[in-house]
């Protein structure tokens, strides 16, 4: 196949099914739609090419650059877009927590800015939050960036409402699929196959997924993250149900080892998610239906997060005090304190105050007394052993209070006889108008 251009090559990925003996329906065929086969490696070129084609021509020339909230596939296409078109490229962002994206994103020639951020993802409803007030100046008329905005651009949907749902139902011989399982990020993909599909057949039954509350999967958003962004319509879904890290990145190892799919964890949670809700119904079929996931992106850029939760799979053996052992169950009933409550502990009790958020969203607003300790250093903490004096109370505070019960539920199992959780997190103390102070 001939092309002209690199972008001519997007789009147009293999619809795959998937063998029975590997997932285990009996009436259904599940098909995969490797969209991590796309020129620069995810489901996310076709929406940025869609949003920055129209802009790319009259920004060329010195000075014209390309901005994105954005530390995943987004900011990989666009920079390579940007460079193709004489342009620079910009990615703002909170908190860059796959290492292996920040290095590639750099190889590129990209520029990162971190800025502040009271919480891990844009939240348009916080005035003050200086992540949310660099969107808005990027989205005032008249800014001389080409600012393709994910989270709100319509062509983020189009480009799949024109080009991912159009081409399954052309690769199913012109039918929908009954069912279609997508995880949620942006939701620029899973609005628009899932409305591309309906026009072909109505009845098709979409899953949303997310992220598990307290869990991190990569490119995925958990149900709270996913209400902010201007793209997601709750009504898309028939269902949407919450996938955790352990399971996406055991359906990674399905797809990597059983199928020959070199998928990363969004597409390992897609299958999983996918299997788990088309076992509930398979067994009561009487006619065959067809169901179909994306593979969003490959696996060489998520190791490292692979090796943090999964040491065994590379000769290691797994840590002690990991808060991926603790179950749903024991975070369900962890030591909480609400905002009034936390308040008067701090006044009187004197407990030690444990912010677990970014350094930079620490540094934009923080509960005061408090220490910074990025969750991730806190985990690698934990792995040696109980960190505080058992004669020390303390306070853990994460963005919404999910994050903070999972290491409160640990460090309860490992011992410390009064660690709490700050319910609803530095979100919620913000919404309550307690003080926070700004470094």
């Amino acid at each position: 196949m001939r092309y002209d251009s690199i972008t001519d090559a997007i789009g147009n990925t293999p619809l795959v099914r998937i063998d029975p003996a590997v997932h285990g329906l009996r009436h259904i065929d599940l098909y995969a739609k490797l969209e991590l086969l796309n020129p620069f490696g995810s489901v996310k070129d076709r929406a940025a090419w869609h949003m920055a084609r129209p802009h790319l021509e009259s920004a060329a020339g010195p000075g014209g650059q390309v901005v994105e909230l954005s530390s995943g596939n987004t900011a990989k296409a666009l920079a390579v877009l940007a460079g193709m078109h004489g342009l620079t490229f910009k990615s703002v962002t909170n908190r860059m927590r796959v290492p292996e994206i920040k290095d590639l994103l750099l190889l590129l020639g990209a520029e990162i800015e971190e800025l502040p951020g009271q919480s891990e993802c844009l939240d348009p409803t916080a005035a003050d939050d200086p992540l949310t007030l660099f969107h808005r100046t990027l989205s005032e008329p008249g800014s001389t960036y080409v600012h393709t905005d994910q989270y709100f651009n319509p062509r983020n949907t189009e480009a799949h409402l024109t080009g991912t749902g159009p081409e399954i139902v052309k690769d199913l011989d012109g039918r929908a699929p009954d069912w279609f399982i997508a995880c949620v990020g942006t939701a620029g993909s899973s609005t628009g196959v899932a409305r591309a599909l309906r026009e072909h057949q109505p009845g098709v039954r979409v899953v949303g997924l997310v992220a598990a509350k307290s869990d991190f999967i990569p490119g995925i958003r958990t149900i709270d993250e996913a209400h902010e962004v201007g793209l997601f319509d709750p009504g898309t879904y028939e269902t949407i149900e919450a996938v955790g890290a352990d399971d996406a990145i055991e359906g990674m190892l399905t797809l990597n080892r059983r199928c020959g799919i070199l998928a990363g964890p969004t597409g390992g949670a897609a299958y999983f998610g996918a299997v788990r809700r088309l076992r509930e119904i398979d067994a009561e079929l009487t006619e065959r239906q067809s169901a179909v996931f994306i593979v969003c992106d490959r696996v060489e850029s998520y190791l490292s997060y692979v090796r943090r939760r999964r040491p065994d799979l590379f000769g290691r053996p797994r840590r002690r005090n990991s808060p991926a052992d603790v179950p749903d169950a024991e975070i369900r009933i962890a030591p909480t304190v609400d905002v009034p409550a936390a308040q008067e502990w701090i006044a009187t009790g004197a407990p030690l105050v444990v912010d677990l958020r970014s350094p930079f969203a620490y540094a934009a607003l923080h509960i005061d007394p408090s220490v910074n300790i990025v969750d991730e250093i806190f985990e690698e903490i934990l792995h040696g052993g109980l960190p505080f004096s058992r004669s020390r109370p303390v306070l853990l505070a994460c963005p919404v209070g999910e994050k903070s019960a999972r290491y409160a539920a640990l460090l309860t199992r490992m011992g410390h006889p009064d660690v709490r959780s700050l319910a609803g997190g530095i979100v919620a103390w913000r919404d309550a108008g307690a003080p926070l102070v700004r470094d």
